[in-house]
């Protein structure tokens, strides 16, 4: 992170110089890579999916529901690199966030909100926790202006809230789809 967020690198003067948004476009992208890989290769994630597969009789797709998810943590986790450098309060997020939860859940099947609540926290384990946190940490104390201890943590809140969020979406669209499909049969 400190590497691509050198003022030489970014284009400006000086570190004290003000960096717009749109500049950290690569750190974005790098977050959203980390979030996806992370997610998929977190190995208590692969294991409730293959249990909700074969528990659902195959319903629920162990391999759709880890890429669900892996969109899910970068979402999150670009979302959350875009607080850090805006320097926008994390509250805002965490509030909005649960908002959507709060009305996902309500438009969602009921077998599955369960599911979808603890894959936030199956999400944040031994592969993800040690590089989002420390690429929150350093990509705060590379910033102009960020505090590493007030704005470099708050990640893996976005990590844990997004999967929620792409899981019960991803079940709407399924089930909605589902619904499409049968009514178009004649």
């Amino acid at each position: 992170a400190t590497q691509l967020t050198t003022p030489e690198f970014l284009g400006v003067n000086s570190a004290e110089q003000n960096v717009a948004w749109q500049a950290y476009f690569l750190i974005y992208v790098f977050a959203a890579s980390i979030g996806f890989a992370t997610a998929l290769a977190e190995p208590s994630l692969l294991a409730v999916a293959l249990k909700a597969e074969q528990i659902s009789g195959g319903t629920i797709r162990a391999l759709g529901l880890r890429i669900a998810v892996a969109i899910g943590v970068a979402f999150g986790l670009t979302l959350g690199t875009f607080r850090i450098v805006t320097g926008i309060e994390l509250y805002y997020f965490i509030i909005a966030g649960y908002v959507v939860v709060l009305i996902e859940t309500l438009f969602s099947p009921k077998i599955i909100i369960g599911l979808a609540y603890d894959i936030g926290g199956v999400t944040t384990s031994t592969v993800t926790v040690p590089l989002v946190t420390a690429l929150g940490l350093q990509l705060a104390e590379a910033v102009p202006g960020r505090n590493p201890l007030l704005d470099g943590f708050g990640l893996v809140a976005f990590a844990c809230l997004f999967p929620i969020i792409a899981v019960l979406s991803y079940v709407q669209l399924a089930q909605w789809l589902g619904k499409r499909s049968i009514s178009s049969k004649p």
